[in-house]
């Protein structure tokens, strides 16, 4: 399928799903034209990547993690440092939230509400 078609059905802007291919997330074949055609198992890569997105990992970790991931809201065989790849992931997590309480403590003492 061409890019136009990808973006319809996964409701992923091209500019998205070519700066995807761009960080290793996504491959597409080039046509004799110079067009880009993606597989339909691009489809379930493009929702992985984005419910992983939204996990707050980055496209690094993405890259990483997404050869172990199946299903559209992934579920991982434990590949080869996946469990370390997601632990780390999860303890940089933890650590922006404890900066944001700090700051939002703050803050509210700034404006009184501490």
């Amino acid at each position: 399928m061409l890019i136009g078609e990808l973006s319809r059905r996964t409701g992923v802007s091209p500019r998205l799903l070519r700066y995807y291919e761009e960080q290793g997330l996504l491959e597409a074949r080039r046509g004799p034209n110079g067009y880009r055609y993606y597989d339909d198992d691009t489809l379930l890569t493009v929702r992985q990547v984005r419910a992983l997105l939204e996990a707050g990992l980055t496209t690094e970790v993405i890259r990483a993690v997404l050869p172990c991931a199946r299903g559209e809201q992934p579920e991982f065989e434990m590949c080869v440092d996946v469990q370390a790849i997601l632990s780390r992931a999860l303890e940089s997590a933890d650590e922006r939230i404890d900066d944001l309480r700090r700051s939002r403590s703050t803050l509210a003492g700034y404006l009184g509400q501490g």
